[in-house]
């Protein structure tokens, strides 16, 4: 909680921070977090045809991802209501069917504080997310660059922008079985992030797209150097393909930050432990919310 502070009591009981400062920038970051996540509009909607629903095994919930296309046919929108759980969305539990971003309030204040303590310390290179989905975090990124005046760096979005990929479990073994190329959910469109980022107002020749699987695309990107990095691959083979290609452009105090090293401990995360250890990486890993975690490169 910031200095100054004080707290409400949400509808199930979870004690939210509510701002009280008069300084702009930090206003502005603190509404926009609240936006990206659909904590400021309490978005849990269970939209028919939507991202809960859209490539779901259940039966239950394929029927009704089919009547919910059926009815968008005619621009009609089938929604069923659900109760806001705050203490969900500070950590990144639920799924909101509208924001820009499913990873919660604490791992938005997680890129906030990277963000800015390399801002503060004048650590080199730009920024990059690496699995976007809706470009929420990115967005964010940009922001909180915007917010201090800084128009030298680049914010990285890199992306398939058509989902994960289908397991390749001679390779990776610990993607086996894996399930998440179904669910088209997650398949989110370049022209659409790019929507979402001049919605927000942060569009601009310092925000780039790097479309396609990361095997091709991280290996020859033209960045020279990272300040921060954000990993939201969930699969081994999408994690390991991406922190090989970019922890190398990490500068000395830069972060490294993982979306799901809990939340996909035996894909996502193993993959991170297993690349530390190749590589002699002993930095603390601080965890975040039980989900997302990041260390700082040293010095």
């Amino acid at each position: 909680m910031t200095e100054g502070s004080t707290t409400k009591q949400g509808a199930f009981g979870a004690t939210m921070p509510v701002e009280r400062t008069t300084d702009a920038a930090s206003l502005y970051l603190d509404l926009l977090k609240r936006s990206l996540t659909g904590a400021l509009a309490e978005d849990n909607d269970s939209i028919l045809g939507g991202v809960r629903t859209a490539g779901s095994t259940s039966l239950k919930r394929r029927l009704g991802n089919f009547a919910g296309r059926m009815a968008s046919r005619v621009n009609v929108e089938v929604v069923y209501k659900k109760p806001y759980d705050p203490a969900l969305r500070e950590v990144g539990r639920d799924w909101p069917s509208r924001a820009e971003s499913m990873i919660g309030l604490r791992r938005m204040e997680n890129i906030q504080h990277c963000v800015q303590t390399v801002l503060d310390d004048d650590v080199p290179g730009d920024l990059i997310e690496a699995g976007v989905w809706r470009g929420g975090a990115c967005i964010f990124m940009k922001a909180n660059l915007m917010s201090r005046g800084d128009t030298s760096r680049v914010v990285w979005v890199a992306d398939s922008f058509q989902g994960l990929p289908p397991p390749n479990a001679t390779l990776y073994p610990a993607d086996t079985g894996d399930d998440l190329h179904t669910r088209s959910g997650l398949s989110v469109g370049a022209d659409q992030v790019r929507h979402n980022f001049e919605r927000y107002g942060v569009l601009d020749d310092r925000v780039k797209f790097l479309v396609g699987w990361f095997k091709d695309t991280l290996p020859s990107a033209p960045i020279e150097a990272l300040s921060v990095m954000r990993l939201d691959g969930d699969m081994y083979e999408s994690t390991w393909q991406a922190i090989e290609a970019l922890y190398p452009k990490l500068s000395p105090g830069g972060f490294c930050i993982i979306d799901d090293l809990g939340s996909h401990a035996s894909q996502a995360g193993q993959a991170i432990l297993d690349y530390r250890k190749a590589h002699g990486i002993d930095e603390d890993i601080v965890d975040v919310d039980g989900f997302g975690a990041y260390w700082r490169r040293r010095p």
